[in-house]
């Protein structure tokens, strides 16, 4: 079967909710022909609390700006040094794909890609998201509209984690958050070198054709 088109879009440093009503847009205003997008981006410090996120799990204030999102997931922290990669994927034009195993495509697209520096990473199967030795490096938050997919993951690779310490991350508690940058040099944790990787296990999942804008 003939590969589906895939856009990857590199967008650099993107105000969040200009991105995120761009997707909602872009979301709304596709079509069956529409092609299949993913962003990559980093955001400015803010805070964003998902649908069914609640306010105790902020636990202190800080000058950095809270966004209520209408992703799924609880609380949780971006940043300078997280690569954010955004799915805008019609579900329907896959096979046997439904947002379960989107979730899963997603979570083993970085699990391939940790392993690529020789680091086991591995999902949890009631918490989304990845993680190493119990500390979480990824989380992964989605919005179905018109079956249609929208958000994404946000991977830590060297950025200031101290912001997480001001929230339970994800609604957890005493979760402990790591980056990439806490297991290899931060020479080689950089945006630039992980998302080929990311882009390339993801892409294989999923079967696409990439084109690079």
């Amino acid at each position: 079967m003939a590969k589906l088109p895939l856009i990857v879009r590199q967008l650099g440093l993107q105000d969040y909710q200009e991105t995120w009503h761009k997707m909602q847009s872009f979301t709304d205003n596709r079509n069956a022909e529409t092609t299949d997008e993913i962003w990559l981006v980093e955001h400015p410090s803010v805070f964003t609390q998902g649908q069914a996120g609640r306010p105790e799990h902020l636990l202190q204030s800080s000058n950095i700006p809270v966004v209520q999102s209408d992703r799924g997931g609880q609380i949780t922290y971006h940043g300078p040094g997280q690569q954010i990669m955004y799915v805008l994927i019609d579900i329907r034009r896959h096979q046997d794909l439904n947002v379960r195993q989107l979730v899963t495509a997603l979570e083993q697209a970085v699990v391939k890609t940790l392993a690529d520096y020789g680091i086991q990473g591995y999902p949890k199967p009631d918490a989304p998201g990845v993680y190493i030795d119990g500390k979480k490096i990824c989380s992964l938050g989605l919005r179905i509209r018109k079956g249609c997919s929208f958000h994404g993951l946000a991977f830590n690779i060297n950025m200031d984690l101290t912001p997480f310490h001001y929230i339970n991350p994800c609604g957890y508690a005493g979760l402990e958050m790591c980056q990439l940058a806490d297991f290899i040099s931060k020479e080689e944790a950089t945006l630039d070198n992980v998302s080929p990787k990311l882009i390339k296990h993801f892409t294989e999942l999923l079967g696409y054709n990439v084109t690079n804008f």
